[in-house]
Parts: structure tokens; sequence; C-alpha cells
């Protein structure tokens, strides 16, 4: 990781600005990992991808575990960064500000990227759901890492908003939450399938109008 980090913020290579060539390696990445899976990908397929030669890969990442970690890095921080950001910015502007825009900060930068990458299919939500939902220590690690700060930060907030919610029913109610969350990010086009072309997922701001009161519902019929 140490040297992806290097190569982002000052090395240079064939006279490309280093961050144009990091973030396509990354994206590149990020789409082989998705379609293969981290053990079918390899560092040709994502050379190729990327269009640099597969030596500049290895340079910089040494390993294909350093690789898939700095491309979740790049995405989870890109996400959980609006996330707390939103957060703050509820808080500072509200004393009490309510469920519904609690909830909405915590979706709306997941479903957005998913959206954003609908051309891909929702790459990192795929990678992001094997990962999550894996019990290999690994993957487990990296959910710890980027993923469990932010949700600690999510299930203060709830309680702090809703006294009744107790700590472990805020904790479930994280977790149900993040499920429809994930599920949600990848556009599939399935809602519209079921419903005949009167739902549409790729839609951010209808997904958001039926999903908050959604979990909002959830989150309150376990307060205490």
């Amino acid at each position: 990781m140490q040297q992806a980090v290097q190569y982002q913020s000052g090395a240079s290579t064939s006279g490309a600005a280093p961050e144009t060539r990091y973030e396509t390696i990354l994206s590149a990445s990020e789409s082989v990992f998705a379609h293969s899976g981290y053990r079918g990908a390899t560092m040709r397929e994502i050379a190729e991808r990327a269009g640099v030669a597969q030596g500049l890969i290895h340079y910089h990442f040494k390993t294909k575990e350093d690789l898939f970690e700095a491309m979740v890095a790049r995405r989870s921080g890109h996400i959980n960064d609006q996330r707390a950001h939103s957060l703050t910015l509820l808080f500072e502007e509200h004393e009490n500000p309510t469920l519904e825009s609690i909830v909405e900060a915590l979706f709306r930068p997941t479903i957005v990227a998913g959206i954003s990458q609908a051309g891909d299919g929702g790459a990192f939500a795929r990678i992001l759901v094997s990962t999550a939902n894996s019990a290999g220590e690994w993957e487990q690690t990296l959910t710890e890492k980027y993923y469990d700060p932010i949700a600690h930060k999510y299930i203060a907030a709830l309680v702090r908003i809703e006294p009744r919610l107790s700590r472990d029913n805020a904790v479930w109610a994280y977790m149900f939450a993040i499920g429809v969350g994930m599920t949600m990010m990848a556009k599939t086009g399935r809602a519209g399938r079921l419903s005949e072309g009167l739902c549409d997922d790729g839609d951010a701001d209808i997904m958001l109008s039926k999903i908050v009161p959604f979990i909002c519902a959830g989150i309150r019929a376990l307060t205490d």
C-alpha cells in the first residue's frame, strides 16, 4: 500500500499525470474484481483493461491483495467521507435532526455511487456485498477497517435521536438498513422488470423516497 500512496502523490510514468493513471488502474481493477471475483481476477487482465504494462501494477501495488485493498479504500473513502460530512452538518444545523434525515444521509452516497456505475453493472456494489458477507478473516478485516468507523457514527446518531432505541437494537437496525442499501446500490433493472416499468432503480431521488420511510418504520418498530 505504501507504494500506491507514493504513486498517487507524486511519481509519474510515461509522462502521464499520476492521479489519472492511478485512478485508471483502480477503476480497471474494480471492474475485473467484480466480474471475476478476487480469486479469479489476474493482474494481467487488470493491466490489459487499464491499458498499462503489468509490471507497472506490480511495481506500485506489489500484490493483488494490495491492489484490492487500495480499490476498496478509494471507493469506500469517497462514500464514507460524504456520509460523515452529511452527518456532521445535520447535527450542526439542527439540535435534533429527524430520523429520516439521518437515514437519507446514510443511503444517498451509496445509491448515487451505484447509479453512477450503472454502465458497469454496479461493480463496487457486487464487491462490497461479497466482501461484507464473507466470513474470511481478511475480508472481515477490510470491512472493520473501512466500514466499521462510519457504522459506529451512525449507530450513535440513531441512539441519540431515538432515545427509546437501545444500543443493541440500534446495531440491528443499522445492519438491516445496510443490507437494503447494498442491495439497492447495484442497479440491476430488476425493479423495472417486476413492476413492468413502474419502478426505476436508476433514479436516486425516487429510490430514496421509498427506502427512507421503509427503513425509518423498521427502526421505530424496534424502539422499546
